[in-house]
């Protein structure tokens, strides 16, 4: 698989990274055999939370391989903190609180990148910088992110910070693409015309800030994938036009369609189906034409201006 790096940091990862949110649905014997194959197809990023299973699944994730000095080095962790039972907390005592707990259950002295998980409108930016830095000459975490955040959330952050951002992670898919939108529809009086987050993926190209997609499968936040799915007719035949053609599956395709964008944007995939990241992998060698990610992108439902 090729390689990226993350930000400006030295983190180099495989351009698709997996995602543990279902990682506690798992024995541990098959989350064992998810993570080596992972491993066996360049995936070498693996994206937690602590709030994923309740904090289960990063135990899932560090049992299942038997964490030690020599697995840990084979692989870079992600996590996330800042989503509480109904409210959201960017406290210095929480963050701090929360990598921790993550540690914990990693059974990890230190985690490669930290990420505050949705924004907290009670943000206090010096606390959050208290606790980075305080994290940061521990080494507990070496490098620092957010998730679901704008340019102007990430300015006044990293105002505070000593050092860059290097990642956000948005929700970006075939079928949820506001952050492409806005830039083909300037100065029009349509929908998509409407900025909805302050230009994010131009800010982050200026930036140096690696994008990370999350669910570059589905619709909606929560509704459920799009491939295959009867009510995407038009996308899905030319997924699979596509991938019958290049001779991948049209998972393949709808993640390459991620990858061909220049700003070199990391999809985290969250399959636990082993032979599905096989064929989700295959995305990293393939080179779609400028035409035909165009092609995919009308036929997701967008009209060019």
């Amino acid at each position: 698989m090729k390689k990226i790096k993350l930000g400006n940091s030295e983190l180099e990862v495989g351009e698709i990274s997996l995602g543990c949110m279902r990682m506690n649905e798992l024995s541990k014997k098959d989350a064992a055999e998810v993570i080596e194959n992972a491993l066996d197809c360049g995936v070498d990023l693996f994206d937690h939370a602590d709030i994923y299973g309740g904090g289960e699944s990063e135990e899932v994730f560090a049992d299942a391989i038997n964490m030690n000095d020599d697995v840990r080095e084979k692989m870079k962790l992600q996590t996330k903190c800042g989503i509480r039972k109904g409210f959201f907390d960017f406290s210095k005592e929480h963050i701090l609180k929360s990598v921790e707990g993550s540690l914990r259950r990693l059974k990890t002295d230190y985690v490669d990148s930290l990420l505050l998980h949705r924004p907290d409108a009670l943000m206090e930016p010096e606390e959050v910088a208290e606790a980075f830095t305080e994290l940061k000459e521990s080494g507990k975490v070496r490098y620092f992110g957010v998730s679901n955040q704008n340019p102007m959330q990430m300015q006044l952050l990293s105002k505070y910070l000593k050092d860059d951002l290097i990642v956000n992670q948005l929700q970006l898919s075939l079928v949820h693409t506001p952050m492409i939108d806005a830039g083909f529809n300037v100065n029009m009086q349509n929908d998509p015309a409407i900025v909805r987050d302050s230009n994010v993926i131009e800010y982050c190209r200026l930036n140096d800030i690696s994008i990370q997609a999350w669910s570059p499968f589905q619709h909606g936040m929560i509704e459920g994938p799009f491939i295959g799915n009867d009510a995407f007719p038009e996308v899905n035949a030319k997924l699979q036009e596509l991938a019958e053609k290049i001779g991948v599956t049209d998972s393949a395709i709808a993640t390459a369609w991620i990858l061909r964008h220049p700003a070199n944007i990391q999809p985290v995939v969250g399959t636990m189906n082993k032979g599905r990241l096989q064929d989700i992998a295959k995305a990293s060698h393939i080179e779609l034409s400028r035409q035909e990610w165009y092609e995919l992108y009308r036929a997701a439902g967008n009209d060019l201006p």
